[in-house]
């Protein structure tokens, strides 16, 4: 019932379907937590507007070290920003804080930073982070001109790490895409995992996530 949220690019909506997850599955009634693990780019109080979005949704209350051990504020790449901090990230500090989230909840939806192959450290990237965790992946894709080469290089990347595609999402970017339909069809053709949902494109900068949870069939992910 634990997830690695990943997607073809930064900005591509991965908050936005963690929170619409969250939401879905505490409409089953269970126990929901969202975790960020690396954070770059805080507003003037200090906080990072993705974390806020992922406590918000979460029905538990974990604390912000929990949900989010690193936290940089540079909007920068996270290896570069925690360098500029005179801070490492360890992912042994972020399987620890997963455990103790996994401890109090039924669901944790992690969110993984950047896309999938970026670098949180000199030598380890978030794709090791995500072997680690060794999660079920949830691919998100901004659907938008490029997103077939993104989407299944990212696939590819997450099969050589022997991680198993539970599911992947398209996500609406350009309201004006041309053949998107097509698009998804081709993904589904391709991607050997099933489509939760089609998040069309919204015309606010913060959408309803309980609205996208409705776009998002959980039942898919099976028993």
């Amino acid at each position: 019932m634990n997830y690695f949220v990943t997607g073809t690019d930064t900005h591509v909506g991965k908050t936005l379907i963690c929170c619409g997850l969250l939401h879905a599955f505490a409409a089953q009634g269970l126990r929901v937590v969202g975790m960020k693990p690396v954070a770059a780019g805080t507003d003037e109080s200090g906080q990072h507007e993705d974390v806020i979005k992922l406590r918000a949704a979460s029905n538990i209350l974990a604390s912000l070290g929990q949900i989010n051990p690193y936290l940089f504020m540079q909007p920068i790449a996270p290896h570069i920003a925690a360098h500029n901090s005179g801070v490492r990230i360890e992912i042994a500090r972020i399987l620890q804080s997963y455990r103790e989230l996994k401890a109090q909840a039924d669901v944790v939806i992690v969110e993984g930073v950047g896309g999938f192959c970026v670098p949180i450290n000199e030598h380890e990237t978030s794709a090791d982070l995500a072997q680690q965790l060794a999660l079920p992946i949830i691919l998100v894709v901004g659907m938008q001109l490029g997103c077939l080469n993104h989407a299944l290089l990212t696939l590819s990347a997450i099969e050589a790490r022997g991680l198993q595609c539970a599911g992947w999402v398209a996500n609406v970017l350009d309201e004006n895409m041309q053949a998107l339909d097509e698009n998804i069809e081709a993904l589904q053709q391709r991607i050997n995992a099933p489509l939760l949902g089609v998040v069309p494109w919204y015309h606010t900068q913060n959408p309803d996530a309980e609205q996208v949870a409705k776009k998002l069939n959980i039942a898919l992910f099976g028993p």
